[in-house]
């Protein structure tokens, strides 16, 4: 990360997770339906995986609070574990990418089939393509419903970039935020940044955002 995105990250907004914050689109429709449904899903185990920023937090956190849910990060699985996740129907895993204990993986399965709760892996990549080398591991796989979120399309890009500039109170033209949609890279990171880049440039030349400086910010 540059000099740049360390220093816009010491500012950064409070990310609302809420559930009017989350615009649905052709890309994250069957992630988002899935939560909504529950507990009408066909399988008690859900792995959403896409590239990171794309919303698998956003929606573990509209579940949570839809419903009784314990969100459980990878340096919290730990010796009391199972203790602390007894109580809730259901279990959110985050970043599962960290998690390198099989044999504990495999435990939370059978703990989720045995005591008939909802498991929701968040992870970057299918928990499918993982090559683990536990077969029983590997067979619980057939339990789980598989929700990717794919690359932001043009109507998630507009809406991105749209919420994003009016949370920094940055002014834009529509005909704009079209130029900017049709130009950047399909990628939840890179838009991610370039907002970090806008909001920087319009602090320090208190002007402003045009055509020109968008065209620079983009190029770089």
């Amino acid at each position: 990360m540059n000099k740049l995105n360390q220093t816009l990250l010491k500012f950064e907004l409070e990310q609302n997770f809420t559930y009017d914050d989350f615009f649905v689109s052709k890309c994250n429709y069957f992630a988002f339906s899935l939560i909504e449904s529950w507990p009408k899903w066909e399988k008690n185990i859900l792995n959403i995986y896409g590239e990171k920023f794309c919303g698998k937090s956003h929606l573990s956190e509209i579940f949570k609070r839809k419903n009784k849910a314990i969100i459980i990060k990878n340096d919290e699985i730990n010796n009391n574990f199972f203790n602390k996740i007894r109580y809730y129907e259901n279990i959110i895993l985050d970043n599962l990418e960290f998690l390198s204990d099989e044999k504990t993986l495999y435990s939370i399965f059978n703990f989720v089939e045995q005591y008939n709760k909802y498991l929701i892996i968040n992870s970057i990549d299918s928990i499918n393509s993982i090559e683990f080398t536990l077969p029983d591991l590997k067979s619980r796989l057939k339990n789980c419903i598989f929700a990717k979120i794919d690359k932001p399309d043009d109507d998630m890009i507009f809406a991105l970039v749209l919420k994003h500039f009016a949370d920094r109170q940055i002014k834009i033209e529509k005909k704009i935020i079209e130029y900017i949609t049709k130009r950047i890279e399909r990628s939840y990171g890179k838009i991610f940044d370039f907002i970090y880049k806008v909001d920087q440039f319009s602090l320090i030349n208190k002007k402003p955002i045009d055509y020109k400086s968008i065209k620079k910010i983009l190029e770089e």
